[in-house]
């Protein structure tokens, strides 16, 4: 997200509000080229433009033959582009039985969350649009949607999903939440020696012993919040003042450095890492202190898609019940209610990525000022 900023909305650092000029400036790089892109015929026989309004009827038709035309119209484009910060160990998991069931190749492009939103941006500035489907992080994904650069979707799935995975534009929905836990070196720290509280790792056992991801700004405004602004960022300066915070650019990093003892106990990481790891017998556990924080992570169909239907197919397919269920086995936190969450007991504070995206220089700059400055950052 910070290099996205610092690459195309340098003013926004300068005023809260600047998110519209450089929303502008972005727009006007990119007119020519919105106006220049057209849809990819759907088949060889079809026109240009009959592929737009077949493309566009699908995305909002919702007669009981939908999926019937959804998958002949997507068996003949035969493929799909997706990008992604979706974790790679597990994409091939995912994508495998989408390719075995329907035949669509899908090509996908993984990276980080900043240069999945990058590209996307990048690309729609160009005449070469080849994303069709986007996947990656509620607060990314907000701001391809302020660049008019995704669609609406009508999905008779989305009814299925928690109240926080959708939203009423229909540009995107939540595939799974993000959540944020914490988690340690079982070999370093005992079960029964975890904090109960935040307030709790202000004892001086824990000098020395703590970790966060140098990005989790997000993070850290909601816990802040939660607490109450002032309450929120006296705690943390004190925190870090007293005790220290090593600083790691990376979840999946941290998560691995606390597993090898480097870090005996990390605040942000995803609770699927740990999770896995434990069960596979890795020296790790995690527990959750109040507020437990969350993120959606989004799925949408980019407004150029080459391949919409395809691509609609593909949106389906990650919101059913099957799917979902997939998803709970490696586990993610479903957005979907027709599949056993494992994590039932756990209440969750969502990110709002409208709120992160309007207020994102005064939480990045108060972090950094309180938390990575003072730290321990590599």
């Amino acid at each position: 997200m910070q290099q996205y900023f610092n690459e195309h909305l340098t003013l926004k650092h300068r005023n809260a509000k600047s998110w519209q000029s450089g929303s502008l400036f972005l727009k006007a790089l990119a007119l020519s080229a919105f106006a220049a892109v057209s849809f990819s015929a759907m088949s060889q026989s079809a026109s240009p433009a009959a592929s737009v309004v077949i493309a566009n009827s699908l995305m909002q038709y919702d007669k009981p033959d939908r999926a019937e035309k959804i998958l002949e119209a997507a068996s003949k484009e035969g493929t799909l582009t997706l990008y992604t910060a979706f974790r790679p160990q597990d994409l091939p998991l995912i994508l495998g039985p989408f390719e075995a069931k329907y035949g669509i190749k899908v090509k996908a492009w993984r990276s980080g969350s900043n240069n999945v939103t990058q590209r996307v941006v990048r690309e729609a500035a160009g005449k070469k649009p080849e994303v069709d489907v986007i996947m990656m992080p509620a607060s990314e994904m907000e701001a391809v949607y302020r660049e008019k650069l995704l669609q609406p979707v009508t999905s008779p799935l989305v009814k299925d999903l928690i109240p926080s995975a959708t939203v009423s534009h229909k540009q995107w929905s939540t595939v799974f939440m993000n959540v944020t836990v914490h988690s340690y070196n079982t070999q370093l720290i005992k079960k029964e020696d975890l904090p109960k509280s935040f307030n709790d790792l202000l004892d001086p056992k824990w000098k020395g012993k703590l970790g966060v991801e140098s990005k989790a700004e997000e993070w850290f405004s909601k816990v802040v919040t939660v607490m109450g602004e002032e309450k929120g960022t006296k705690y943390f300066r004190e925190l870090v003042t007293k005790n220290g915070m090593s600083a790691r650019l990376g979840a999946s990093l941290l998560h691995n450095l606390v597993i090898a003892g480097e870090v005996p106990l990390a605040l942000t990481v995803y609770i699927d890492l740990p999770e896995k790891d434990k069960r596979a017998g890795k020296p790790v556990d995690w527990f959750a202190l109040d507020p437990v924080v969350a993120q959606g992570f989004n799925m949408a169909i980019a407004q150029k898609a080459q391949h919409p239907a395809a691509a609609l197919l593909f949106y389906d397919y990650m919101l059913s019940p099957e799917t979902q269920k997939l998803l709970a086995s490696l586990h993610y936190y479903p957005a979907s209610t027709k599949v056993a969450n494992p994590y039932t007991n756990m209440k969750i504070e969502v990110i709002d990525p409208v709120v992160t995206m309007d207020s994102f220089a005064k939480w990045t700059k108060s972090f950094d000022e309180i938390v990575i400055k003072n730290s321990s950052s590599k």
